[in-house]
C-alpha cells in the first residue's frame, strides 16, 4: 500500500505536471514532470521498456527531500511519465531515497537499489547516516523491503565514513548472482569505491575496495558505475571539488577509468583515465547493458555550481542527455547518440565544399533549435587557418559558439551571449586529436540544450543555453581558408 507522503507527490505531479505544455520543455530530453531533477536512477529494461527514474523534488525547482521521479520510453528518445515510484516515508529513509539502480529479480519483479538518509541532527544539517536499501515492484508500484537496509554502517570497512556513502548500482552477472558497486570516503574525504555480492538482491556481502583515490582526483566518489566493455573493464564515477587542471576542469565532473579487473582480489587495475564529457553541464552517469547488446548511458545534463541558471517562466529545472551508445577505442571511451534518433529526421539538407572565410556564412535551410547536424571542415589546399567558428542560436544580439583552433588542436565552447542573467561558467576547452586541421562536429540541439560530438565521439561537449527559441540562426566564419561539408537534419515525431 502507498503511504499518504508518495500518493501526495503522484497527486501533486499529475496536477501541476499536466500543466507545462509540450512546447515548454525539450523534444527529446527527459525533463522531470514537475520540479526538481538530478541524478539518473534505475536506468534500465523492463517489460519490454526503457525506464529511468530520477532524483526528484516535484515541490520546488530547488533541491528538497528526495524522491524518485519515474518515467519509460520505447525508444529512449520519447518519454512518458509514470506516477513517482519512491517517496522518503519510512525510517530507514526519511531524510530522501537518494540515487541507486534497478535490476530484474527471478521471479520477475523489478528491484529498485537505493541510497536511503537519515538525519541524526536537527541543529547540523551535515549530520546524517546513508545506507542501501531495497524495494521491489511491477514498474508501476514499488514496496520497500521490510528488513531495510540491506547494505547498513556494519558493512562499511573500517576507516571508511558513514556520512558518505551512497549511489549503489546494481548489475546481475552471468551466473545469475548479483554484484554491486557503491560510492564511499575516508574521514579525509578521499573517495572509495566499494564492491559487494549478493545470491538473491536482497543478503550482501562486501567483497573489497575495487577502486580508491589517492587524493589526485576531488574529494567524494559519486554515482559509480562498472562494467566490461569491448574486452575492457570501465569504472565511471563522479568526483566532487576537483581543482582545475590541465587535464580536468574544475567542480563536480564525471571521468572514465579504462583497465582490467581482478577477480580474486576484487580490484580494477587502472590502465587509463580521462574526462567523459568536457562541457559545462554534464554529471553522474549511469548505463546500461541494453537487450540488444548495446552499451548505453545517460547523465544529469546540469552541474551543481550552475543551478541558478534557469528562467521564471518554465515550472521544471534539469534535464538527461540523449542516451549514448558506447565504445572502447585505444583505451578511451567513444560516445555516440543512440542510433535510434534517425527515426526523427526530417528535412534533410546537405551541402558540399562551401568556402568559408571571414565574412559569416549562412546557408539556406541551415538553422533551427532541434537538430542533427553534422558539419566537417578541413584546410583548402596548400592553406591553413587560424580559427573556424561555429554560431548557433543565433541572431544580432543572441548566440552560441564553437571555436576550434588548429595550432592548438582545442575547441572552444561559450555561451556567454546566449541570454544568461547569471554571472555563473559559460565557457570550456578541451584538447582534441591533431588531423591536420580536419575537424568532424555532430550537433545535436533540443531547444534548451546542447550536446556536441567531436570526431565521431572520441569528445563530447554537453551544456545547457536559454536563449529564447525564436532565435534559430546558425552561421560560419574563419581566419583562413577552410571547405566544409554540412548535412543537418530538423528532428520531430
Amino acid at each position: 500500500m502507498n503511504s499518504k507522503i508518495l500518493m501526495e507527490a503522484r497527486q501533486y505531479e499529475e496536477q501541476e505536471g499536466n500543466r507545462i505544455l509540450p512546447e515548454n520543455r525539450p523534444l527529446f530530453h527527459l525533463t522531470p514532470r514537475i520540479g526538481w531533477m538530478n541524478d539518473p536512477n534505475g536506468f534500465s529494461q523492463y517489460n519490454g521498456c526503457y525506464h529511468l527514474f530520477y532524483q526528484y523534488y516535484p515541490y520546488n525547482k530547488k533541491w528538497g527531500p528526495m524522491h524518485w521521479g519515474h518515467a519509460t520510453s520505447k525508444d529512449l528518445l520519447k518519454w512518458d511519465y509514470l506516477p513517482a515510484a519512491l517517496a522518503p516515508d519510512t525510517d530507514m529513509d526519511s531524510g530522501g531515497c537518494f540515487s541507486g539502480s534497478a535490476v530484474t529479480l527471478d521471479n520477475g519483479q523489478q528491484l529498485l537499489m537505493y541510497t536511503g538518509v537519515v538525519k541524526i541532527s536537527d541543529i547540523d544539517e551535515t549530520m546524517f547516516t546513508q545506507t542501501q536499501c531495497i524495494a521491489t515492484g511491477d514498474g508501476t508500484d514499488y514496496v520497500k523491503y521490510d528488513k531495510n537496509p540491506v547494505i547498513g554502517i556494519e558493512n562499511i570497512p573500517y576507516g571508511l565514513s558513514e556520512y558518505d556513502f551512497r549511489d549503489p548500482k546494481v548489475w546481475r552477472e552471468k551466473d545469475g548472482t548479483f554484484r554491486c558497486v557503491v560510492g564511499a570516503c575516508t574521514k579525509e574525504k578521499l573517495g572509495r569505491i566499494l564492491y559487494f555480492k549478493s545470491e538473491d538482491g536482497f543478503h550482501w556481502d562486501f567483497i573489497s575496495v575495487l577502486a580508491e583515490n589517492d587524493g589526485s582526483l576531488g574529494n567524494m566518489w559519486e554515482c559509480p558505475d562498472f562494467f566490461e566493455l569491448d574486452g575492457k573493464y570501465v569504472l565511471l564515477t563522479s568526483p566532487q571539488d576537483c581543482i582545475q587542471t590541465k587535464k580536468y576542469n574544475c567542480g563536480n565532473i564525471t571521468v572514465a577509468m579504462i583497465g582490467t579487473f581482478d577477480e580474486k582480489t576484487g580490484k580494477f587495475i587502472k590502465e587509463s583515465e580521462h574526462l567523459v564529457d568536457a562541457g559545462i553541464d554534464f554529471y553522474a552517469t549511469q548505463t546500461l547493458l541494453s537487450d540488444d547488446g548495446r552499451r548505453l548511458m545517460t547523465a544529469w545534463m546540469q552541474n551543481w555550481d550552475s543551478i541558478t541558471y534557469t528562467t521564471k517562466d518554465l515550472h521544471w529545472f534539469g534535464q538527461m542527455i540523449v542516451p549514448r551508445e558506447l565504445s572502447v577505442r585505444d583505451g578511451h571511451l567513444m560516445q555516440k547518440p543512440v542510433r535510434e534518433i534517425e527515426k526523427m529526421y526530417s528535412d534533410n539538407v546537405v551541402y558540399k565544399d562551401v568556402s568559408v572565410g571571414e565574412e559569416s556564412v549562412r546557408l539556406d535551410g541551415i538553422e533551427g533549435r532541434i537538430i542533427d547536424m553534422t558539419v566537417e571542415i578541413r584546410p583548402k589546399p596548400n592553406e591553413t587557418y587560424r580559427k573556424f567558428e561555429l554560431r548557433f542560436a543565433e541572431d544580432d544580439d543572441q548566440y552560441t559558439s564553437l571555436v576550434y583552433r588548429p595550432k592548438e588542436n582545442k575547441i572552444w565552447f561559450d555561451r556567454t551571449h546566449a541570454g544568461s542573467r547569471r554571472a555563473v561558467i559559460h565557457t570550456r576547452r578541451c584538447k582534441v586529436a591533431d588531423r591536420g586541421g580536419n575537424l568532424k562536429l555532430r550537433i545535436l540541439a533540443d531547444r534548451f540544450s546542447v550536446e556536441v560530438f567531436v570526431n565521431d565521439g572520441e569528445q563530447t561537449i554537453t551544456n545547457c543555453i536559454l536563449t529564447d527559441q525564436k532565435v534559430t540562426g546558425i552561421s560560419f566564419t574563419s581566419d583562413g581558408g577552410v571547405m566544409m561539408d554540412v548535412e543537418k537534419h530538423s528532428l520531430n515525431f
